[in-house]
């Protein structure tokens, strides 16, 4: 065989063996993509809670982890969807897609579900007649009495929807305000905390701005020095301030 034979049969094997491991990370790359959106879309998805309406169990700063496949089980890309081990119970804490636009994620806890009668009497909150449990991290904030927010039905929960409140029943919007959550905007159940990041611990904190970016170095810095303080780090992994986790 010739120098020249020799080299071009050479080079058919090298971008040969050069395409099959193009190939090869490719399709790597697709599995492990694939292997994500499934984990995101119907096993554990994480969710930033912004807001104080379930103090003092869920606190503002606090990332959660929320079990999905527990209420659904959903395919991504393709919209097929199954239901999950059970449905949402009456003290479970629920992450779920406001009904009012369909897009914002709430984090509430379960008070009633379809069929049961739920009423709020003089801040007591009853269901089919029995005063609810009130959990050991839930409170009131507000010692007088709205008409709207602490006095409320008698109410039927309608089928395959859920009626929802936040453990700071004194200051949450909840469905006493926009009414119960139908089965099909529910996400998941809250797991456990996985990150708590806590208010600056000076009142002389830069200002964070995404559209500035000349705000973002001492932002950056501010954390840094003051990381330690910013963590509660005693809530981390923290299931039992969550309630019942497991089914």
């Amino acid at each position: 065989m010739s120098t020249s034979s020799s080299s071009k049969a050479k080079g058919t094997v090298a971008k040969r063996s050069a395409a099959s491991s193009t190939f090869s990370t490719l399709k790597s790359l697709a599995i492990a993509f694939i292997g994500a959106l499934l984990i995101k879309y119907s096993v554990i998805e994480a969710y930033n809670v912004p807001t104080g309406s379930m103090e003092d169990t869920i606190l503002v700063g606090d990332f959660l982890l929320a079990n999905k496949f527990i209420y659904n089980i959903k395919l991504p890309l393709i919209g097929v969807s199954f239901h999950g081990l059970r449905d949402p119970r009456p003290g479970d804490i629920v992450v779920f897609k406001f009904p009012g636009d369909s897009s914002t994620n709430y984090v509430k806890r379960c008070i009633a579900v379809g069929g049961q009668v739920i009423e709020v009497r003089e801040k007591k909150v009853f269901v089919d007649g029995v005063e609810f449990k009130e959990y050991p991290f839930g409170k009131h904030v507000d010692p007088n009495i709205d008409k709207r927010r602490d006095n409320f039905g008698p109410y039927r929960v309608p089928p395959s929807t859920y009626f929802m409140m936040g453990d700071n029943r004194d200051d949450s919007y909840d469905s006493r305000f926009w009414g119960p959550v139908p089965q099909r905007f529910i996400l998941g159940k809250a797991l456990v905390i996985h990150w708590s990041w806590g208010p600056p611990p000076t009142s002389n904190y830069p200002r964070w701005d995404w559209v500035n970016p000349l705000t973002w170095p001492p932002n950056l810095w501010y954390n840094m020095i003051h990381f330690y303080e910013r963590v509660r780090w005693e809530r981390l992994g923290r299931w039992e301030r969550l309630g019942q986790v497991l089914v």
